[in-house]
């Protein structure tokens, strides 16, 4: 006990000269902000949880409205049947959203003036209608050219499994039952019909609903298997009149996931800002992703987070739980492995494995932009990263060492390299980013600074 005594101090120091030295950023620091989907009028979300050629898709239902009017149209791979469906807790795609969102955190400068324990650890690293469900199993129109595979009800929700032979006939097929689409959703069906995929079609049960309590929809998640790993999004572009974001949740038992179809690259990530961006970091992380997105040519799908889900550094919010994997669909996690048909697990069964890797995909898109749906690849890749911005705190103490001195001479270098970066980042203007930067370090102020400036 004696011993540990002694040993804490020294675990202490180590670890603060590895977090605050200013050449060994790693990943740490003090979490103190995140910018998650709340950023956005109207963010899509979609949760895929996949190993092999098994998937399971959670829709995120952000419909506004009256929800008599809702219906949604998702083109799948295969026929599916009823226990392939189910909805999904809205809380486990708030909590996705939560942990994996671009992120703000805290670094003080320790005083140069004290004296440095275990030196050589600073070398260290570098870089820093209601009723009931509808009855039309097997059914077909043949004038029309669609067929009823199957229909069910899950939750809230009558769902229609359809086949159609031309996007005309699917398009009168779903006026005529009720299905409130946009028009010219024709043209944007054609390319489904084309691949002979199936359509799943679903429109809320208001007797059900109403029974639920629920205040709002809840999300889709529907399971199935096939080798198409894509996510199709031009059918919820028909009617849309200005960019729409999406973000896409990908849980993997391999490594990271990327579009393959259209590029994708990381966000702007690990940069020191200046401190006053605390107060402002939500408007500071829309004007960076707006700058980004318009400097890429608006083609790319960017990854702000891939990590695994057993731990974070530093933590907007805790890593999931086994549970709440489970809600999100990650089956690989139970011991499930009889029949070809990925149907949702038995939720009593306990976990065998905790092998989740998530990558955090944003798309920005138009028709014009994005015309072809999104193809993601599966990789092996492990490797951490995140959307990190870092405020770096200057010591606010006396200074009357030497050491101090050309520390002090050092902060306005330091200063102005954080106003250019913020500039750049967000296309901001850097007289306006200077005057916000007022500061008072030790013998250091602002006037200092402005002086410094006036040397260039």
């Amino acid at each position: 006990m004696k011993i540990f005594r002694l040993l804490t101090p020294l675990l202490l120091a180590i670890v603060a000269v590895l977090c605050f030295a200013p050449a060994a950023w790693a990943f740490c620091g003090f979490y103190v902000a995140k910018a998650d989907t709340k950023l956005y009028n109207k963010a899509s979300q979609v949760v895929i949880a996949r190993d092999g050629n098994r998937t399971v898709l959670t829709i995120a239902n952000d419909f506004q409205g009256e929800v008599k009017d809702f219906a949604i149209v998702v083109p799948v791979p295969t026929l599916l049947k009823k226990e392939q469906v189910r909805v999904a807790k809205p809380q486990i795609i708030e909590r996705l959203d939560a942990f994996s969102a671009p992120r703000l955190v805290e670094y003080f400068d320790p005083d140069p003036c004290a004296p440095l324990i275990f030196n050589d650890f600073m070398t260290l690293g570098n870089g820093g209608a209601g009723g009931a469900g509808v009855a039309l199993s097997g059914s077909s129109d043949h004038s029309l050219g669609v067929t009823v595979e199957a229909s069910f009800n899950v939750g809230e929700y009558d769902i229609v499994i359809l086949s159609a032979k031309e996007s005309g006939g699917l398009e009168t097929w779903l006026k005529n039952n009720g299905y409130k689409i946009p028009q010219g959703a024709k043209q944007l069906l054609q390319p489904y019909i084309r691949s002979s995929m199936k359509f799943f079609v679903a429109k809320v049960n208001l007797d059900k609903f109403k029974q639920s309590g629920y205040e709002f929809l809840r999300p889709l998640q529907i399971s199935y298997q096939s080798p198409k790993f894509m996510l199709p999004i031009r059918l919820g572009m028909i009617n849309a009149t200005t960019e729409q974001d999406l973000i896409v949740y990908i849980l993997s038992p391999e490594g990271g996931a990327e579009i393959t179809n259209y590029r994708t690259v990381k966000i702007p990530s690990n940069v020191n800002i200046p401190v006053y961006v605390k107060k402002e970091f939500n408007e500071f992380y829309k004007s960076l992703f707006q700058t980004a997105y318009t400097k890429e040519g608006k083609k790319v799908g960017f990854l702000e987070y891939a990590w695994d889900m057993g731990s974070c550094d530093p933590c907007s919010a805790d890593p999931l739980t086994p549970e709440e994997l489970k809600e999100a669909g990650v089956f690989w996690l139970i011991d499930n492995s009889s029949g070809n048909v990925p149907v949702f697990p038995n939720f009593g069964t306990p976990f065998v494995s905790s092998n989740v890797f998530i990558s955090r995909l944003h798309v920005r898109y138009t028709r014009d932009t994005f015309p072809e749906d999104l193809i993601f690849l599966q990789t092996a890749n492990r490797e951490s990263f995140q959307g990190r911005y870092i405020l770096q705190y200057p010591f606010q103490g006396e200074l009357k060492c030497e050491a101090g001195k050309k520390y002090k001479l050092s902060l306005p270098k330091r200063f102005e390299q954080e106003a250019q970066t913020l500039a750049k980042l967000t296309n901001g203007n850097i007289q306006d980013i200077r005057k916000k930067m007022k500061l008072s370090v030790g013998n250091l102020t602002y006037s200092l600074w402005e002086s410094f400036l006036s040397w260039f």
